[in-house]
Order: C-alpha cells, then sequence, then structure tokens
C-alpha cells in the first residue's frame, strides 16, 4: 500500500516490511494535528496484521521531525493550552502504539531533530541516525516542558543528571557523541540512512515475531520492575514461546545447522 506523494505520511509496504514516511519536508516534518492523525492511522491496527513484521519511521528531506508546529500556538496564543492538549493526545496515542505493538519499529534519523521529534525517535526499538544528525531538547527555552515521552525514555537511556542536562542546557548532541551515549544504535553516512534501515528490517522481518515481540515487552517492564518480577515475567514468557511453532523450527534449524525458517 502507498499513499499519494501529496499526502502528510506516506506509507510503502515492501512484502513484511513497512516504511512509514512523515513527509512535511518544507517545514522539516514538524507536527500538526493532521500530520499526527496520519501516523496514528498508519500504525493503528499493526499489532495484530501478523503479515508485517517490521516497520521503519522516516522523514521526508533534511530532517527526520523538528518538533511540533509552533505556527499552531503562534496563531492562536490564548488557545495554546486547548491546542497542546489536542495534539500531545494525539501524539501520545501515537507513541503508545509504537510500545505496544510486537513488530520491532526502526527510526531512520537524519538532520536536525528536536523536540517532539527526540521524543518521537527514542519512542522506537532501534534508532539508525545519519552523520548530519543532531538532537535538541529545545523545551525549556520555549518556556515549557517536554512531552512525547521524552523525559522517561531520556531518563532510562542517560540517567537522571545526564537527561536533565540535555533538557535544561538545550545544547544540540551530534549523531556521534549520540552513539556514545546510547541514544542511538548506529550512524551511517546520509546517503547510507535508507539502505541501512531497510537492511536491519529484512534482518528482523525473518526472525520469531513471537520471541521478539516478548523480547520487547520484557525490556520495556525490565526499567521498571523489580529483579525478582522480571524473573517471573521472563519464565512466562520463554514458556509460552516454548509452545509455538516458531520454537519448533528454532530448534530443528539449531539441530540440522541451518538458518531457521520462521
Amino acid at each position: 500500500m502507498s499513499d499519494a506523494a501529496g499526502e502528510v505520511v506516506i506509507t510503502e509496504r515492501h512484502g513484511p516490511i513497512l516504511i512509514v514516511t512523515m513527509n512535511r519536508p518544507k517545514v522539516l516534518n514538524v507536527l500538526d494535528e493532521a500530520m499526527a492523525d496520519a501516523l496514528v492511522a498508519a500504525f493503528s491496527g499493526l499489532a495484530a496484521d501478523q503479515t508485517i513484521r517490521a516497520v521503519i519511521l522516516a522523514g521526508a528531506g533534511r530532517s527526520f521531525m523538528a518538533g511540533g508546529d509552533l505556527a499552531r500556538f503562534q496563531s492562536d496564543l490564548p488557545g495554546a493550552p486547548q491546542t497542546a492538549t489536542k495534539l500531545i493526545d494525539r501524539f501520545h496515542t501515537l507513541m503508545r502504539l509504537i510500545k505496544a505493538m510486537p513488530q520491532p519499529v526502526i527510526a531512520a534519523v537524519q538532520g536536525p531533530v528536536a523536540g517532539g521529534g527526540v521524543g518521537l525517535a527514542l519512542a522506537c526499538d532501534l534508532v539508525v541516525a545519519a552523520e548530519d544528525a543532531s538532537f535538541l531538547s529545545a523545551y525549556t527555552k520555549l518556556g515549557t516542558s517536554p512531552d512525547g515521552g521524552t523525559t522517561w525514555t531520556l531518563t532510562q537511556l542517560l540517567g537522571p543528571r545526564r537527561a536533565l542536562e540535555f533538557v535544561l542546557l538545550n545544547e544540540a548532541v551530534n549523531a556521534q557523541t549520540a552513539l556514545q551515549l546510547g541514544l542511538v544504535n548506529r550512524v551511517v553516512p546520509k546517503d547510507e540512512l535508507m539502505e541501512t534501515a531497510r537492511a536491519m528490517a529484512e534482518k528482523l522481518a525473518r526472525g520469531s515475531v513471537g520471541a521478539q515481540g516478548a523480547s520487547k515487552a520484557l525490556v520495556q517492564a525490565a526499567t521498571h520492575g523489580s529483579f525478582d518480577a522480571q524473573l517471573d515475567l521472563e519464565k512466562q514468557n520463554f514458556v509460552a514461546n516454548a509452545g509455538t511453532a516458531d520454537f519448533r523450527e528454532g530448534i530443528a534449524a539449531f539441530f540440522e545447522r541451518r538458518p531457521p525458517k520462521f
């Protein structure tokens, strides 16, 4: 499936891989209500679609996403709280969809990424960054605090002190520093960004959706649960997976010395 190029979000199906592209390149893909709605529509229902095994989230043009559309607030400053409520509700629905779906979601990130763009990239399971990518909080410069799960993901990945430094000092972090800090998984030349993301998605698409989905959920649970509780969750998920066709195929492939066919 593929939307017309004039749409604010373009979806392209490549076998078991879905590529979702934010398509407001002239304004660096800043988020407005229309794009938020289109993103929610693109991700809704994916969790139940067993034919899609990996998703790539990308941004058209020179930026992945440079945050929210501030022009929406400027046009009606007295109504800013109402505008923020509507936009954030949509945005956070998207975050919850990405976190809840069993399929891995890869963010392919380039250029200046700011505000909600940082939160969106970090909400994805894996992040591939172009060498020109940079990450900036920007919220407190605008007189507000972060949204999009940014404070949660930054704190999990960086720890509270570095998370606060990123949010309060508003100093841009380049791609290599982001790699060293653990904000992204890989940094590649800009012209290799989508090729690398596609190769990663193809590898994931050959894997077991059940096993990968369980692993994704376990890692998320580990960020707030106790070690003892995590042991129980790991046992529950392993036992559940042990009864699946994927597990039987994995064991057979191991002893037959061949790649598994999930």
